[in-house]
């Protein structure tokens, strides 16, 4: 290879290089939290004051917390009602979301009451589990469920629906069952809704999980809100939703990745079909 050719490779790979930084996210979301961390950190120096820490200070609050036991203790707490009641939100919501999409009937009479789980404000329904069920883990996990399942139901519903319905004409001129419809048509095509309802879900029910132990049970990450609020220690206050952030970016994250991962299929069809 002449030293001319040798040159010729060397610019192309850097524009290949140059060219997946620039259609990659990452380098753009670094540079919105670096202004947003320089702009947080002078409005705290300029205007802030006791309750107002600086982006620098809730760093090492944040540091500090993760190295305290008590941290992780409130951690385990919050992600049992989390966890729980995020797989019976998925337990109730899949099956509930793809029968409402699929027979009209049984959607007239539920669509009231999923309309209503959808324009309540779920802050009101916290007393209602008080009243019912009492003040522990049972009406933390319930909670959770409410507020999650409503984005697995409307987006199964949504999947089932989008599927094309010459596909089920043509499976039955073919002698195809129901339950082959269901296996073979209707599932693997509202997968990618199913998938998409869970990922909004999850962030939902971070939501509920957080919600719940401020406003009912003083315990586990929402203790700690309510604790160092009263304390007046205003670094380890927004360390902690720091920390709760994070988790629940990093539960979207990992839903998306296997969203991606389990709908491959589909976006190679579309764009197939593109072509």
């Amino acid at each position: 290879m002449t030293a001319r050719q040798a040159g010729a490779v060397t610019a192309v790979k850097a524009v290949a290089v140059r060219r997946r930084l620039l259609d990659a996210n990452w380098p753009y979301q670094l540079l919105t939290f670096a202004v947003f961390a320089a702009g947080w950190e002078l409005y705290a120096r300029e205007r802030g004051g006791l309750l107002l820490p600086g982006f620098a200070q809730t760093v090492r609050a944040t540091a500090g917390l993760l190295a305290d036991a008590e941290l992780w203790h409130a951690l385990a707490v919050s992600n049992q009602a989390l966890v729980l009641g995020f797989a019976l939100a998925l337990l109730v919501g899949v099956p509930a979301g793809i029968v409402l999409g699929r027979f009209r009937l049984i959607e007239r009479y539920a669509d009231v009451y999923l309309n209503i789980l959808l324009v309540t404000p779920m802050a009101a329904i916290i007393p209602l589990l008080v009243m019912s069920v009492g003040v522990g883990l049972t009406s933390r996990i319930l909670l959770v469920t409410v507020f999650s399942v409503v984005m697995v139901i409307v987006n199964c519903r949504t999947g089932v629906r989008q599927v094309d319905p010459s596909l089920i004409e043509m499976a039955r001129s073919f002698g195809a069952r129901e339950r082959q419809i269901w296996t073979r048509i209707l599932l693997p095509g509202a997968l990618p809704a199913i998938m998409t309802g869970a990922r909004l879900g999850i962030g939902r029910a971070v939501t509920g999980m957080v919600i719940v132990e401020l406003l009912m049970v003083s315990d586990g990450l929402g203790g700690l809100i309510l604790k160092y609020r009263g304390l007046l220690k205003a670094p380890e206050l927004y360390g902690t939703v720091v920390i709760i952030l994070a988790e629940a970016l990093f539960l979207i994250s990992l839903a998306r990745w296997g969203e991606n991962k389990v709908t491959r299929w589909a976006r190679t069809q579309t764009a197939g079909g593109a072509r």
